[in-house]
This record gives C-alpha cells, structure tokens and sequence, in this order.
C-alpha cells in the first residue's frame, strides 16, 4: 500500500512546506486535480450527524493480506525493564560478582555512566518455570506464570539506540529522532478506523511521563488524523467531555454547524488536510459526549473481572488503564500504547523491579486472560517491553546517590508478545553466559516492526508514504519478519 493520494491544488504554507517535496512536476500536477480533498466535506452538516471523518483518510481499508490481527495493545514499559532479573538468568554473573568482565566480552562499547571496566552484579532473583513450556521467570514476574502459555518471550532484541529518548523514538517510529509516524499511525494510516465513536489510536501513560515525549505516538510527516490520541489518566481521562451548564444541545448544535461550515469553506479553498483534522476532531468531540461515559463506566464488568485485574475503577493505575483498554477493543479501538515509566534502574535494581513488577505484571496477565477469556485474544497482538535493556556490570555512583543499579545496554534485551497470530509458549532466542552479546536468533528493532505489521496485514516494505520526493516505510531501509514467532 502506497500512498497515491492525488496533490491539492491550493498552495497553504503548511502544505508548500510539508507536502510539495522539491519536483516542479508536483506543483503542476495539482493544477489539474483541482478540489480532490474538498470534495469529500461537500454537503456536511457539523458535528450533530454529519461525516466523522471528512477526509476520509480513516475510511477503512482492505491490508495487503488476511490479517491475524485486528487490534493492537502496546504496553510500553518506559526506563528499559531488566532482562537479567525478569526473563533471562545468568548464574554465571553471580560467580563473577565483584569482579570485571572479560575485556574481550566488552570491546569497544562505551556506557553513559559506568566504566566497561565496571565490576558484575549478580541476578538478584530467584528464577522459576510456569506453564507445560517451561517459560522462565524471575520471581517479580510470577504472575505471568498463569499466562505462560500464551506467551511468546523474545530474548535476543537489539536496538541501534542508547539513550532513552532516541531509543524510545526509534522502537515506535524506526528512527531515532522526532518526526516519523509512530507505529499506531502506521496501522491507521494503513487500515483505517473501524469506530466512529471512539478514536481509533488512543494513549494512555501512567507513572512519571516519557522521555520520547509526544513524538512516541505522532503521526510524523503524515496527516495529523493519523496521531493517538491522549487520554489523561484519572478517573476523567478526557476534559471538558460534558456540555457545560445553561449551554443547550441546539446552541451547541448551531456552535458546531457554524465551525464546520467555515471550516469546509476553508478547506475548499486551500485544501489543507488539517483543517479536515480539525473538523473530524469536532465530529469526534461530539460523538464522544456519549461514547466516553460509555466506555469509562464499569458497572457492566462482572466482580469477577475486576477481581482480576485488582483495580479500582475510580482510581488511576495501570490495571485500569489495561482493562479500558480491553474495553476499547470491544469497540472497535485499533491501536492501543499504554506507557508506564520509572523502569530506569540506575540505582537499586533489585528494588525497581519489585516495584514496577507490582505495578504491571498482575495486570499484564489478566489482561492476557480476559483477552483469552473474551475471545479477543487471537486477534488482538499484546506488546510488552522497553526500549533497551540493562548492563550486566554494576552502576555505583556515590556522588549521585547510586547503588547496585544497572546502566543502559543496546546489545541485548527481552520483550513478548502474545496472542494476534503470535505463536504461543515458547522462547526465541539466546544471549552469551553474561547477558551482554546475542548469540542466538538476533532480532533487531526493525525486525520487530515488520513483525507487528505482518500480523496487521501488511508487507512492511510495501507500506509507503510519499513524503519530500521519496517513499518512506516504517522500517526505511531494512528489517526482515521473524516467521519463527508466527503460529
């Protein structure tokens, strides 16, 4: 899928700049396609019925193949998790404790806080296996034992990036600086929206905030319909959805009628794909005054699921914003991000991993099971990970109040996935004795995305968007699908 949408005739600066590219042959084209973009807002009738998407850039689309996946729920695990403490133990480093690693295991690799000379930590945990496959877990990660099955671990990741930001940036969007559409774009960009009454890429973040910012789930280059769409976490995760006091529904219909009339008016003129953005965002506004309550109303979940998941529905946490996240699936939500920080142990890795694990992994897996449950899980693709992993040398620093922590390590860390045509309990993958190199099934960055996009429906390297004279992709220039990771 390419995109051939046809050049607009006005000559708006946001278009010259962002769109035009540097061929003379594209300003003459739109001379003669003249009014393409605005004539799909012809005859709306504002935000009280008319077209939720005047555009029609989410108008649902046919992928390149049968999709396994329909939906897509991404839990981003902000920091970088510890894969030496929660999926992949090394008793090798508790006999090296206290002491360097080989200099031939580190060679040129430069830290941003550690010597390479920097003594090893130990695991700090006890491991275990769960389920018939023998899935092995560090004991912050028992819960996931329920689930094992269902699970695909991946222990042999690698990332070009490493430092927050750039790596964060570059596992969503495939490159290391702000820009590109995030993966979520992609998918819409490539499928469309099957709901109306909801967004069809919405974020959710709990914990302190990300490094990666809004570039983690902006549409890039692309139209701004194609951006998630923040929810505030709290129990009112969008404001202002409630028409305000002594303000009647027929004021607020004639409110919107008048904007959008300006708007369409507006658009024909110039033929800026934001203003149409913009119109589709009051069509959403409005649509969600009666979907939002809807959907952020629990009194339709059993005792039995909310047992499960152990949230309190009026109470921000990562367990609600899984289960709404379930509950956006059932409406058609087609991707999902859920962003939890506070993963960067530089200091008390041990610590760290109890706390976040306490935080996620209870929720993790039920939301697992209740997918599995519900039926939803063959075609929704659950995604957990961070954006690098943790060194296996100690990072001590007394001028920063730093001890027994981790540094970032780029070389090798763990991720899953589960359900959406993943194939279920196993492992892929290996890393040497330390926990430093891949020695087994390398899967880069890209290789994960073109992954993802396979189980969408998609050839990665069909999935193009024309921008600034050339075609770029979510994996640009390189990239391969794992099939071993396929059911």
């Amino acid at each position: 899928m390419t995109n051939n949408a046809p050049a607009p005739s006005g000559v708006s600066r946001r278009w010259f700049l962002n769109d035009c590219g540097i061929g003379l042959g594209k300003i003459a084209a739109a001379g003669l396609l003249t009014g393409t973009l605005g004539s799909h807002v012809s005859g709306a009738s504002g935000a009280s019925g008319g077209n939720p998407d005047p555009s029609g850039l989410l108008q649902p689309k046919q992928p390149h193949f049968p999709p396994r996946a329909k939906a897509v729920i991404h839990l981003f695990m902000a920091g970088a998790p510890s894969q030496l403490e929660l999926f992949d133990p090394k008793p090798t480093l508790g006999q090296l404790e206290g002491k360097p690693l080989p200099a031939s295991i580190i060679g040129d690799q430069r830290y941003a806080f550690i010597q390479p000379d920097a003594a090893v930590l130990g695991p700090q945990f006890e491991f275990a296996k769960y389920g018939q496959s023998g899935a092995v877990l560090g004991s912050p990660m028992k819960p996931l034992g329920d689930v094992a099955d269902e699970i695909c671990f991946i222990k042999s990741c690698t990332t070009d990036q490493f430092n927050h930001a750039p790596a964060q940036i570059f596992f969503n969007s495939g490159f290391s600086q702000p820009g590109r559409p995030c993966l979520g774009s992609w998918a819409l960009y490539g499928l469309g929206s099957e709901t109306q009454n909801l967004p069809a890429f919405v974020v959710m973040s709990t914990g302190a905030g990300v490094s990666g910012g809004t570039s983690l789930w902006s549409s890039g280059f692309m139209p701004t319909v194609y951006t998630g769409v923040r929810f505030r976490s709290g129990t009112e995760p969008i404001l202002n959805v409630n028409t305000p006091e002594r303000f009647s529904a027929e004021v607020q219909r004639e409110s919107f009628d008048l904007i959008n009339r300006l708007n369409a008016e507006r658009l024909g003129q110039v033929h800026d794909p934001e203003i149409a953005t913009r119109m589709a965002s009051y069509e959403m506004a409005a649509r969600l005054q009666t979907s939002a309550p809807d959907l952020l109303d629990f009194s339709d979940e059993t005792q039995e699921t909310m047992t499960l998941y152990g949230c309190d529905p009026k109470q921000d946490s990562f367990a609600r914003s899984c289960l709404l996240a379930r509950r956006m699936v059932q409406r058609g939500v087609r991707f999902i991000n859920i962003y939890h920080s506070g993963w960067d142990a530089h200091s008390d890795v041990k610590g760290n991993s109890e706390g976040r694990c306490r935080e996620t992994a209870p929720a993790t897996a039920a939301l697992i099971a209740d997918l599995k449950r519900t039926g939803l899980l063959d075609e929704t693709l659950v995604i957990w990970g961070g954006e690098f992993g943790r060194t296996p040398m100690v990072e001590t620093n007394p001028s920063l109040g730093r001890k027994a922590g981790r540094d970032h390590h780029p070389q090798a860390f763990t991720m899953f996935m589960a359900g959406g045509g993943i194939r279920p309990g196993m492992s892929y993958g290996a890393t040497d004795e330390f926990g430093f190199h891949v020695t087994e099934n390398p899967i880069h960055v890209h290789d994960i995305q073109a992954t993802i996009l396979h189980t969408l429906g998609f050839d990665h390297e069909r999935l193009t968007y024309h921008h600034a004279g050339r075609d770029y992709r979510l994996t640009d220039v390189h990239g391969s699908v794992v099939n071993e990771l396929l059911a």
